[in-house]
């Protein structure tokens, strides 16, 4: 299951989508995950699917692999389903006891904060699939650039976002690795007691902070032997170059987030 988590992995092509300008696909996911909460009407949601394909199919990611990374998430989505169901305010009951109540409305908000989960993974692994943690560094700091002048380390702080960003699937490969050799030594992480299963995460935890901070101090060890000294000053071996594609794909998400603002507005 670990595995099938795609945030933070980048899947080589030469698409359109891939050779972006990384600030335009940043703010487009910022655009993508604005218009998911806007929407208040089951049917606009097939406008977002439809340009949510259309990217996929652009960028020549296989959708299983979109599929797959949404796979673990199935119990945060039945968690969200269930307590909005139960707990959300309405006036038009289904059924009540005590005080457990499912009404229309929480049943309704219940099916909307699952499809937006859903939509939230799938644009953000989109970003990260499409571009490479290089590419992502770059595109954070020139989109955070005017904050420069208030003294933020903006290179610092996209840095450290792409690192953390890039160490997702390092760290769940290390992970399930400790998992395997620590179920061949007996451990159960699959039982059906809570308490037993919380209990096995304990020999699965140390060795696997350990094992994040060797990886930290050895690419600190890295950076260092590679005489990095921050972002004052440093030159970059591909510049960041805005092309017609990049400026159609502008157009394209504006006119996307004009058109779902105006269905909000106008249809009641």
């Amino acid at each position: 299951m670990l595995k099938d988590i795609t945030i933070g992995q980048y899947y080589p092509s030469e698409s359109t989508v891939h050779k972006l300008d990384p600030r335009i696909k940043l703010v487009a996911t910022l655009v993508f995950m604005v218009s998911i909460f806007v929407i208040k009407r089951y049917w606009v949601y097939a406008i977002v699917l439809l340009s949510l394909l259309a990217i996929i199919k652009l960028s020549n990611i296989p959708v299983k692999l979109i599929v797959k990374g949404i796979k673990p998430l199935r119990w945060i989505l039945i968690f969200t389903f269930v307590i909005n169901v139960l707990f959300y305010p309405g006036t038009n009951m289904i059924w009540a006891w005590k005080f457990l109540k499912i009404s229309y409305e929480g049943l309704n908000q219940a099916i909307f904060m699952a499809i937006r989960l859903v939509f939230l993974v799938a644009g953000t692994s989109l970003l990260t699939l499409t571009t490479s943690p290089i590419e992502l560094t770059d595109g954070i700091e020139r989109l955070l650039k005017p904050f420069n002048k208030i003294g933020l380390p903006v290179h610092e702080l996209a840095m450290m976002m792409t690192i953390a960003l890039r160490f997702i699937p390092t760290l769940l490969d290390e992970t399930d690795k400790i998992m395997k050799a620590q179920m061949s030594r007996g451990a159960d992480f699959e039982s059906k007691n809570i308490i037993n299963r919380a209990k096995n995460l304990v020999p699965l935890l140390v060795p696997l902070f350990v094992s994040a901070f060797r990886r930290a101090d050895e690419l600190a060890m890295a950076m260092e032997a590679r005489c990095y000294r921050g972002g004052e000053g440093r030159t970059k071996m591909k510049e960041i170059v805005i092309t017609r594609a990049d400026r159609i794909a502008w157009v394209v998400q504006v006119a996307y987030l004009a058109i779902i603002i105006a269905i909000r507005v106008v249809v009641k």
